[in-house]
């Protein structure tokens, strides 16, 4: 674990440095309280700072208020080295945010063992922040596919048509079935319906930007939010996957599968109204139900500021 020594004596800083170093931390240096700030800018900062109070510049107290205020994540344990002695002292360290208070001159054994209980407390935090976020992938993840589910891509829909209407721009929505997705089931078992899904979910990606959302509508049925994207861009990216579905066979544990996808598409300006889910959803719906009607393998745009479809 990597250990931020703030101290504006020399002497302490390399005594400190020599123990720590013996025992097995990995040890960087600042001589007041400004520099040890930049260093907890960096992407790779110290978990635990040894923080010296009376520094120049910035002193340890106020750093330490700093690093509470504006650093919640990852959690950094502080503890403040000082001459001074008394409760009074203690007391203002503690509502400072310090997590632990060592007087000067200290004792090595006394300091490696509260350097130990930091250690501790460090590891503890991130095990709760991974837990924290594996829950959260839970709530909002398909645990099939690893797409956003349902509840979380309405939000995320929601949010981003909001974002194009500040930014007076448009945005793409494609609706995607897999062709004879019953069938594949019916044919080869549930197990490998679920890897026809992964593996569309997988060329969704490829096709998409990062910031694009994707998620699963339900089913065999997937959405595509495509920020700044007009009609000719939603028409790219939705033939562009089409045709990567199509081109090649699922390879699957039965062999080869031909898998095709019906896409229905809109495009959305800042200028159209009535923007709310539903509406789109019944929108790309119908283009979707154009497609599966046309014979499927194919996309299908639905204009939505004239309700009609693009032919």
């Amino acid at each position: 674990m990597k250990i931020l020594v703030a101290d504006d004596s020399e002497m302490t800083r390399m005594i400190l440095q020599g123990r720590l170093s013996q025992w097995g931390y990995d040890i960087v240096n600042a001589g007041d309280g400004y520099e040890a700030w930049d260093m907890l800018q960096k992407k790779d900062k110290p978990r635990m700072i040894l923080l010296d109070w009376m520094m120049p510049n910035m002193n340890g107290i106020e750093l330490c208020k700093k690093i509470r205020k504006q650093i919640k994540e990852p959690y950094i344990y502080i503890i403040l080295l000082t001459a001074k002695k008394g409760k009074e002292h203690l007391i203002e360290a503690m509502e400072a945010g310090a997590d632990d208070f060592i007087t000067k001159p200290f004792d090595p054994h006394i300091l490696k063992v509260r350097l130990r209980a930091g250690y501790r407390i460090t590891r503890l935090q991130d095990e709760l922040i991974d837990a924290r976020e594996e829950l959260r992938i839970q709530a909002t993840h398909d645990s099939l596919t690893q797409l956003f589910n349902r509840s979380a891509l309405m939000n995320m829909m929601t949010r981003e048509i909001s974002r194009s209407q500040r930014d007076n721009s448009s945005i793409g929505i494609i609706m995607i079935d897999i062709d004879h997705f019953k069938s594949i089931n019916d044919n080869h078992g549930h197990l490998i319906g679920d890897d026809v899904l992964k593996i569309l979910a997988e060329q969704m990606k490829q096709c998409t930007r990062r910031y694009d959302t994707i998620g699963r509508y339900g089913g065999e049925e997937f959405i595509i939010v495509l920020p700044q994207c007009g009609k000719t861009e939603v028409h790219t990216v939705a033939e562009r996957l089409r045709q990567q579905v199509c081109q090649q066979p699922y390879e699957t544990s039965v062999g080869a599968i031909d898998v095709t996808i019906s896409l229905g598409a809109t495009w959305i300006t800042p200028s159209d109204q009535d923007c709310a889910n539903e509406n789109i959803i019944r929108v790309v719906d119908k283009g979707l139900y154009a497609a599966k009607h046309k014979g499927r393998n194919t996309t299908v745009l639905f204009d939505y500021q004239h309700m009609t479809i693009m032919e």
